[in-house]
């Protein structure tokens, strides 16, 4: 299978396949986008994983929504410094609070993950990811990132 990646996403993230878990953007708007990812049957990860009932660690999905929050913090830079010039940071993971997983995730499954600003103090990005499969809520978690200079 042929992995197609919105180019758009590794301009923005410093993510970089096997470990980047957003494939497409789906919508964005100034505090909120939406992410797609089609999870593929033969990750490495699923023979170790539950193998005779294979299950995308939560560990993983937090991750597709904590590179969902860069990217929406990305681009809403990215829109900011059109109009004002200034220079970006690369948004790192600073919190994680709340996560609740609803259901698992399997091979095949495409994933879609939303995530929203719920505010922003000085240099702190507090955001709320929800991860859906088939329509229903997998994941929700709370979590808060900050910029740090290129490395």
């Amino acid at each position: 299978m042929k992995l197609t990646i919105d180019p758009l996403i590794t301009e923005l993230i410093p993510h970089r396949p096997p470990f980047l878990w957003i494939e497409r953007i789906i919508s964005y708007e100034a505090g909120t986008i939406i992410t797609e990812k089609t999870i593929a049957a033969d990750l490495d990860i699923f023979q170790g994983h539950y193998p005779d009932h294979p299950i995308l660690p939560g560990v993983i999905l937090c991750e597709a929504l904590f590179q969902t929050g860069a990217l929406l913090i990305a681009m809403m830079l990215k829109d900011e410094n059109a109009t004002n010039g200034s220079s970006q940071g690369i948004p790192v993971l600073t919190r994680i609070g709340g996560a609740r997983f609803k259901r698992p995730v399997g091979p095949g499954s495409t994933i879609r993950m939303q995530v929203s600003l719920k505010e922003k103090v000085a240099g702190s990005w507090f955001l709320k990811g929800v991860l859906r499969v088939k329509e229903k809520i997998a994941v929700q978690v709370d979590f808060s990132c900050t910029l740090i200079a290129a490395l």
